[in-house]
């Protein structure tokens, strides 16, 4: 399973209208393949039933026959006449949470160690000062404020911890970053796939003749 977002970018309502039925297009290739889709998340468009954007839970094949610039090829239901027939969205996989890191005091390795500079001799001749290294994410630091050892190893541990958070706050900065940037990676023209309304059965008279290919 992965995460896909359905994006009508920065175009117009039709875009959003698009994303509305590609993704229940989507849905339905899933349930014909037996596969799961779900929808997660989403960000209404400006007309009743339409999508700026929406985050599906699909499977990772499925996914991958989804990926790429999308078109939608329909008339208009908002503009009468309006001559534009081709409404691209894209979609792309996109990760919905960081892993966060789990800090455990066994993952640190600490050692004492002297340090130089203002202190007094007591501070220079005795390894006071606390060196530990967080060998998952290779991190280190020094902590010699204090005058013993253990209060210094204390606060290297804590230091070591604001770290690995810290990481883990810009990892998932980054993440949100990455998923907006796919609103901007529309590219209209060359979609991986183009659908259109389903035609109408035969049995529902004249009106179901097959329509010319002409504009296709």
């Amino acid at each position: 399973m992965t995460y896909l977002m359905v994006s009508a970018g920065r175009g117009p309502q039709e875009c959003a209208w698009a994303v509305a039925e590609l993704a229940a297009r989507l849905e339905a290739e899933a349930a014909r393949l037996g596969v799961p889709a779900e929808r997660v998340a989403q960000v209404p468009g400006e007309r009743p039933g339409t999508y700026r954007s929406l985050l599906l839970r699909v499977d990772e094949g499925l996914a991958a026959a989804w990926t790429g610039t999308l078109c939608w090829q329909a008339p208009s239901p908002y503009r009468p006449g309006h001559g534009r027939k081709n409404w691209y969205v894209v979609a792309r996989p996109c990760d919905l949470d960081a892993p966060r890191t789990a800090f455990a005091e066994a993952d640190v390795d600490i050692q004492p160690c002297r340090t130089g500079g203002p202190g007094g001799q007591h501070r220079n001749k005795v390894s006071t000062a606390a060196r530990a290294t967080h060998r998952p994410t290779g991190h280190v630091v020094v902590a010699d404020g204090e005058r013993h050892f253990g209060q210094n190893r204390r606060a290297a541990l804590q230091l070591l911890r604001e770290k690995v958070e810290r990481d883990d706050r810009a990892a998932a900065a980054a993440l949100d970053a990455a998923r907006w940037q796919i609103h901007d990676d529309l590219v209209r023209g060359d979609p991986v796939r183009v659908e259109r309304p389903l035609r109408p059965s035969r049995a529902a008279g004249p009106a179901s003749r097959r329509p010319s290919r002409r504009g296709r």
